[in-house]
């Protein structure tokens, strides 16, 4: 009884309507550079399916890593503009940039201090850690960037498994760095695992995320969101100050 009441509950207060967000700030469109889209019909349907979402923006972030995907600026300004050239071709009407989605490493220190990194909004620069250690250079990478003039945006941090048992200590410890956090909507909507969601909800919770992204690698990514948008989790997003829409 208590279930059929919670679905009946659920269904009378509308979905989460993403164009509340106005901008995706993670995603991996761009075709065949990274592990995302692997070809040009792939990123159209993606694009396609961020329009129907309700998305007026799109900020692409390739994989920047140097032992698995070697792209640099060029390479990902030169695929933006054969998406943007596509997309206006097929008259969807997203505005669409770039970025990157930056490993954090020995080679990302070296990026940093070339000071050529790639950046949206006000120069916030997104970044990722490994799944498996916390890298013993993140502050030092945390420090260079700002001393540059970047501001961190840590990606995904509900899915680093080495934070869960002093997430609480974790979190402080980034913000009081200054350090913007993002998290991602298909981690809410159990794409990862169900520890990784009730990571992701218990953020929600206490109000941490700065940015919000579906981090999509394919059009079954924006179809699983699509399809989360009336449970819980995702109805309480509106009540966060979410800086996403501040990026138009």
């Amino acid at each position: 009884m208590k279930k059929i009441t919670r679905f009946f509950q659920n269904k009378k207060t509308p979905p989460f309507d993403l164009a509340t967000l106005t901008a995706d700030v993670h995603s991996h469109i761009i075709p065949g550079i990274d592990d995302g889209a692997s070809t040009l019909d792939e990123s159209i349907q993606m694009l396609r399916r961020l329009e129907k979402m309700g998305y007026k923006k799109v900020i692409t972030t390739p994989h920047v890593m140097h032992d698995h995907y070697k792209n640099t600026p060029e390479i990902i300004r030169e695929g933006l503009d054969v998406i943007r050239g596509a997309a206006r071709s097929e008259n969807i009407a997203l505005e669409i940039d770039a970025a990157a989605e930056y490993y954090c490493d020995e080679f990302f220190l070296e990026l940093i201090k070339d000071g050529n990194l790639l950046t949206f909004g006000d120069r916030f620069v997104l970044f990722e850690f490994s799944f498996y250690t916390r890298p013993q250079i993140a502050d030092q990478a945390i420090f260079e960037m700002q001393a540059k003039g970047y501001r961190p945006v840590l990606a995904h941090i509900e899915r680093y498994p080495y934070f869960y048992d002093q997430r609480d200590k974790w979190i402080r410890h980034f913000k009081d760095k200054g350090v913007l956090l993002q998290m991602n909507l298909l981690s809410l909507a159990g794409r990862y695992s169900k520890e990784i969601q009730k990571q992701a909800e218990w953020m929600v919770d206490q109000g941490y995320p700065d940015f919000v992204g579906t981090d999509s690698h394919h059009a079954d990514h924006l179809d699983l969101i699509s399809s989360s948008l009336h449970t819980p989790y995702f109805k309480k997003l509106k009540n966060l100050p979410l800086k996403n829409k501040e990026l138009m």
